[in-house]
C-alpha cells in the first residue's frame, strides 16, 4: 500500500509540477516592427530626442514666425510616442526647406520610411537649390541612430517655417531643443 501511495502522490507532483511552470518570456517590446504607433505616426525607435541646440551653419533665423521663441503651442502631430497633444515652448524658429526622407541606418538597422523632418542645412552638399522628391542624399543630421551618412531618398520638400521646440511627453520625459516641428504641426493654446 505505501508503494502505491508513493507512486501516486509521485504522478500527482509530478502532473501538478507541468501544469504550474510556465516558461518565462520576456516581455514583448512595445514598438512594432513596422515603427507605427495607433496614430499611423513613426515612433522612431532610437530618436535622440533632445539635442544640444546647435543648429547648422546657414541656418536663417525667422524674422515674423507665427510661433515666436518662448511662446506656447500645442504639437499637432506625433513624431514620437507622447509628443501629440503635448505644450510645448519655442525655443528657436527659422526659415528653410524640409524634407521628408527615407533611408537605410548606417549601424544596420531597418529601414526609416517617411522620416519627418531633415532640414536642407543637414544634407551634404546641399546647395542654394531645394533637392527634389526622388534625389538622393547624404544626410548630416543626428536625429536617429545611424542617421548620420546615411544614404537617403527625398519624398517630399517644402519651404516654410522650422521650429525647435522644448516639451514634456504624455510618460513625463522631458525633451530640450526637438529637432524639427513644422508650424503646420503647432496650434496656438486656446
Amino acid at each position: 500500500m505505501k508503494k502505491i501511495l508513493f507512486n501516486l502522490s509521485l504522478a500527482v507532483a509530478v502532473l501538478l509540477s507541468a501544469c504550474g511552470v510556465q516558461e518565462e518570456t520576456p516581455d514583448e517590446d512595445p514598438v512594432e516592427e513596422s515603427n507605427q504607433n495607433e496614430d499611423n505616426e513613426m515612433d522612431h525607435t532610437g530618436m535622440d530626442h533632445s539635442s544640444s541646440g546647435e543648429v547648422p551653419e546657414g541656418l536663417e533665423e525667422a524674422e515674423s514666425p507665427v510661433y515666436e521663441v518662448g511662446s506656447k503651442a500645442i504639437i499637432t502631430e506625433a513624431h514620437m510616442p507622447g509628443m501629440k497633444d503635448a505644450e510645448t515652448t519655442v525655443v528657436g524658429a527659422y526659415n528653410t526647406v524640409v524634407y521628408i526622407v527615407s533611408y537605410t541606418p548606417t549601424d544596420g538597422g531597418e529601414r526609416v520610411e517617411d522620416h519627418k523632418w531633415v532640414i536642407h542645412e543637414e544634407i551634404d552638399e546641399a546647395g542654394d537649390e531645394p533637392f527634389q522628391p526622388g534625389d538622393e542624399v547624404t544626410l548630416n543630421a543626428s536625429h536617429m541612430e545611424g542617421m548620420e551618412g546615411a544614404t537617403a531618398e527625398i519624398e517630399s520638400v517644402e519651404q516654410t517655417t522650422v521650429y525647435m521646440v522644448d516639451f514634456t511627453t504624455e510618460n513625463g520625459e522631458e525633451v530640450k531643443n526637438h529637432k524639427w516641428v513644422v508650424e503646420s504641426e503647432l496650434s496656438p493654446i486656446q
